[in-house]
């Protein structure tokens, strides 16, 4: 067997089946990679694998949902991703495995595939007609990406088949037994340069190159998708009201402890959107509509000469299993969203405001919530600085008292004055409850749960929450033992959560930890576990710690 029989691929072979199945997987990358690009410029959420992975998330159960954030935890939209383009890179195989025999068939699965991103696109809540565009654009270099990947591979017949014309048999007589049978490889290896080592190397340097232009191309379309205008550009407003600083937590006392006031980059995040909203506050703005006297449009310049004041405030995700850390503490500063919905002059009969967001999230808040003295907010900061866009810039809506799916919508453009019978928002189509008051819940920070400790004086600490009603005791308890008192943390509001600490004497052995906590109405959390699903978790929080 010659050298070229020996490196040439066969049709049929495995390394010419890897070569079609690159050439499919190549030809997605690079049409998803310069979609990602296009959309940048025309909106980062129609990006074909960012539009698929939305539509995923609307049309997942919501246990699974549940699921997903009690395991996976802020890495869901990256795990999310990553299994979205898991499955195409697969269906992208073969696609190109199918082109092997049937390309005309593998140009219109190709092509199918990039139609249901567009569909994707098209259909989210706050689509337009050019979001489209990145799905055509994806087909169009999805479509010559394989076609050239496909010129490059070696299409050699099995060894032994007859593929040239016939020798002429030879005229009697006349008969050459020193002639070399002339071999089936022959016209293709050396005519077409399509076999052997120069072919295989041929079909790699194009792979490679399709490889690293994809990369290029994805990773500027990445750059590029920015928010249009910068937090860090927005100059803000003082407050009316004139509060003190925060005071000094306990957490340099008692190490572990959460922190009074939460680093912003530390501030927990928990929403559907896989992508965050690129938004220009010129164009920005607040639309209040719906059974109102008059209907009000504010652009960002004018939500910012409105009177403002700042309010700490304590924000938590109904997704939260008892003892989790989706709950975090700041000040906030912004507009009283009573204010706004007396100028617009709300009718009689409405009992929720159906918030959305710029890129179509939907939030219904009961009207009591952001009418009475709470003080909700439309805010504008957190920490004494612009909100930072992926926690909701420009403006997001801030209620004290409730859950965020009921009432913390992140880039807020528009509130519609409505009925519960008439407008269902995001979660309500969900069978979530429509009030979503928080309850009461105390957490241990430390010492970690399932840790090995020495015997002796051990602090055991955390924070405890009833936002609305404040919190009046801690108790913690050692296995079955009496319930002790702790000692609490400075007071920040009703609205604000409140350190804790209790100093343990340990002692060698296997020890369950459990705090509670009595909020200002005087009672104390329910014992009863619940889980996130349809209103909060509750129930109280034990670990359990190792004493040698």
């Amino acid at each position: 067997m010659t050298d070229m029989e020996r490196t040439a691929p066969t049709p049929g072979s495995k390394s010419q089946r890897v070569m079609y199945a690159v050439s499919g997987v190549l030809a997605a990358a690079a049409g998803m990679a310069v979609g990602h690009l296009v959309a940048a410029f025309v909106n980062p959420a129609a990006s074909p694998v960012l539009a698929v992975g939305s539509t995923v998330i609307d049309a997942t159960p919501t246990p699974v949902k549940e699921w997903a954030v009690q395991n996976f935890g802020t890495a869901d939209k990256p795990i999310l991703l990553s299994s979205v383009t898991l499955v195409v890179v697969l269906a992208a195989a073969a696609i190109g495995l199918v082109s092997r025999t049937r390309p005309s068939l593998a140009n219109i699965l190709l092509v199918g595939m990039a139609t249901l991103a567009g569909l994707a696109a098209w259909f989210r809540p706050a689509s337009a007609p050019f979001d489209v565009v990145p799905a055509f654009v994806t087909a169009i270099i999805g479509l010559v990406t394989i076609a050239g990947l496909r010129a490059l591979i070696p299409n050699l017949p099995t060894p032994g088949a007859q593929t040239t014309q016939p020798a002429p048999t030879p005229d009697r007589g006349t008969t050459k037994p020193d002639a070399k049978p002339e071999s089936p490889l022959d016209h293709t290896a050396y005519a077409k340069g399509t076999a052997g080592a120069p072919a295989r190397r041929n079909f790699l340097l194009g792979a490679a190159g399709v490889t690293v232009g994809a990369a290029a191309l994805g990773a500027l379309g990445q750059k590029l998708a920015v928010p249009a205008t910068l937090p860090s550009s927005v100059a803000l407003p003082k407050p009316q009201n004139t509060l003190q600083a925060l005071p000094t937590g306990i957490e340099g006392k008692v190490k572990g402890v959460s922190q009074f006031r939460t680093p912003v980059k530390e501030f927990y995040r928990v929403d559907t959107a896989l992508v965050i909203p690129r938004i220009d506050v010129d164009n920005w703005k607040l639309e209040i509509d719906g059974k109102v006297d008059n209907k009000l449009t504010i652009t960002f310049d004018e939500l910012l000469t409105m009177p403002m004041i700042e309010k700490d405030i304590t924000l938590n995700c109904v997704s939260n299993e008892v003892g989790g850390p989706y709950i975090s503490s700041t000040r906030w500063l912004g507009v009283r969203v009573r204010d706004l919905l007396e100028r617009a002059g709300v009718q009689d009969g409405v009992d929720q405001i159906l918030s959305e967001s710029t890129d179509g999230m939907t939030i219904s808040t009961p009207i009591e919530a952001l009418t009475d003295d709470r003080d909700a907010l439309i805010a504008v900061a957190m920490d004494g600085e612009p909100l930072p866009a992926r926690h909701g810039f420009p403006a997001r809506l801030v209620t004290p008292g409730l859950y965020g799916f009921v009432g913390a919508t992140k880039w807020l453009t528009k509130l519609t004055a409505t009925t519960y019978a008439a407008e269902q928002a995001y979660w309500t189509k969900r069978d979530w409850l429509t009030d979503g008051t928080v309850k009461t819940q105390a957490r241990i920070d430390t010492p970690a749960g399932l840790a090995t400790y020495d015997a002796g004086k051990i602090a055991v600490g955390g924070v405890a929450w009833a936002q609305q009603r404040g919190i009046e005791e801690v108790e913690v308890r050692v296995d079955d033992g009496e319930w002790q008192k702790a000692t609490l943390g400075p007071d920040g509001g009703t609205d604000y959560w409140r350190q804790w600490y209790w100093i343990w004497d340990a002692k060698p052995g296997r020890h369950d930890l459990t705090v509670r906590a009595k909020d200002g109405t005087g009672e104390f959390q329910t014992e009863k576990r619940a889980d996130p699903f349809p209103g909060g978790a509750s129930g109280w929080h034990s670990i359990v710690v190792i004493i040698s």
